[in-house]
């Protein structure tokens, strides 16, 4: 159960949070919940990718039996970023821009791992869809080692819509995966570089793999197919560290 200092409730209460630039970890609705407060809500939320979870009035009653009104919301531990100001911003600051694409990791000890590692490589940034994967709670921030502090997290709608504008802004997509003969050994890292890593259990979405510059992998010899998400993902940054620093 989250701490009564990390939550609020009331529909105006959340509605006006989200106005004032704080960022939600996940807002929790009441099923059938109705009216005109409740509609700004929703537009607020949406707006701002905010995750939702649509749940009994049971649910909600688990987190406070104060006047709810139906809405409880988890505050974050961390500021979200939006990739539209971060881009420009890597480029403005004279950096070999690094982003790492997450497509729906679920597990937490491994988002969070692959947080600590993306710090520790110079990774500028992490994009993960508002809905569908882990989010940046109390546990990721732990698993991290306090990555989350130092590395920005941007939270987008469409993860498509992400690899679109990373290629728009002269930034080399190139996804990780066992499913090609390509090794990342190969790939150009030199260059502006997103890596996109797969789920645990299905990988890479079709719809971004066909989207990605390249596909590559990490060389393998053994009689196992695959590798943790977080041992690939270090793996792969490291291929990129390796290659800047030559």
């Amino acid at each position: 159960m989250n701490k009564k200092s990390d939550i609020i409730y009331g529909i105006r209460t959340v509605i006006e949070a989200v106005k004032s630039g704080k960022h939600l970890e996940r807002v929790f609705i009441q099923k059938n919940l109705k009216g005109d407060l409740y509609k700004e809500l929703m537009l607020e939320l949406h707006q701002t990718s905010t995750p939702i979870s649509k749940v009994p009035s049971e649910r909600i009653n688990k987190f406070t039996k104060k006047n709810h009104q139906g809405v409880v919301a988890l505050m974050s531990p961390v500021q979200y970023h939006t990739l539209e100001h971060l881009v420009p911003q890597l480029f403005e600051e004279g950096k070999n821009p690094l982003i790492l694409v997450l497509d729906e990791i679920t597990d937490i000890r491994n988002f969070g791992a692959i947080a600590r590692t993306a710090e520790c490589l110079g990774v500028n940034g992490i994009v993960i869809p508002s809905r569908g994967g882990a989010q940046v709670n109390e546990d990721a921030v732990k698993t991290s080692a306090g990555a989350f502090n130092y590395l920005p997290v941007c939270r987008e709608k469409n993860l498509q819509d992400v690899v679109r504008y990373l290629q728009e802004s002269g930034i080399n997509v190139v996804a990780c995966s066992e499913k090609t003969d390509k090794l990342l050994s190969v790939m150009n890292f030199t260059i502006p570089t997103a890596i996109i890593m797969g789920s645990e259990e299905n990988g890479i979405s079709p719809e971004l793999m066909s989207l990605a510059n390249d596909i590559a992998k990490v060389p393998m010899s053994g009689s196992i197919e695959s590798l943790n998400v977080g041992v690939a993902a270090g793996m792969a940054l490291y291929e990129v560290q390796r290659q800047r620093a030559l």
